[in-house]
């Protein structure tokens, strides 16, 4: 802690993170001994909280993260949104195929930002707002391989046909962006993806990444 910042307000954050790593929530004991302070500061942080509806407590006593910190969320996308939208406008042209920027909202895959090609005779028609579980189709599918693979050298994933019959699609994770798990890539009408796609998927991946950071 420097003289700048607020020790209260680095602990209130530091609890909302905590409380943001658990599905099961935790109780004041708990969160007094991950924090290393006593009870009554958790106690006087969490009634704070709760008074904004950033956290609630159970019958329980158990504290999870509340549904205030859903407002604050819906205010991240057009950020998001905004900061993708150069990088998939070029790769939209660049590959001739509808380009979309895809976010993990809890089991499902929700595309939040999509760019069209504007000189193709015809693409597929992909919507911002469109969503789907995320073990179907290259969006949600190479966020789960990142779960799992390599972060420092994230790969790309090709489906087909998976979600819309004869469309073909190829996305690459974000990598290193911290609170934000999501991909980017592009939907084509295709039997298959060209060899060149995927490599180029991982470079816009990687500028969005680099834009978020």
């Amino acid at each position: 802690m420097t003289a700048e910042t607020s020790q209260t307000l680095d602990r209130g954050l530091r609890v909302l993170k905590l409380l943001a790593d658990t599905d099961h929530g935790l109780t004041v004991t708990e969160l007094s001994n991950k924090l290393g302070v006593n009870r009554t500061v958790v106690y006087r942080l969490l009634a704070t909280l709760e008074q904004h509806a950033l956290v609630r407590r159970d019958l329980g006593g158990r504290a999870r993260v509340g549904l205030g910190v859903l407002r604050l969320g819906r205010q991240v996308h057009p950020l998001v949104r905004e900061a993708a939208l150069p990088a998939l406008r070029s790769l939209a042209e660049d590959i001739g195929a509808t380009a979309h920027l895809t976010l993990v909202d809890g089991a499902d895959a929700l595309a939040v930002a999509v760019v069209e090609p504007t000189w193709t005779d015809y693409h597929v028609a992909y919507r911002a707002g469109f969503r789907h579980s995320l073990d179907r189709g290259a969006a949600g599918k190479a966020i789960l391989a990142a779960r799992q693979g390599n972060h420092a050298e994230p790969g790309y994933t090709l489906t087909h046909g998976e979600l819309e019959a004869g469309a073909s699609g190829a996305a690459a994770a974000l990598v290193g962006v911290t609170g934000i798990e999501g991909s980017v890539g592009v939907v084509m009408l295709a039997d298959a993806v060209p060899e060149r796609v995927g490599p180029r998927v991982v470079d816009a991946a990687r500028e969005v990444a680099d834009a978020l950071r």
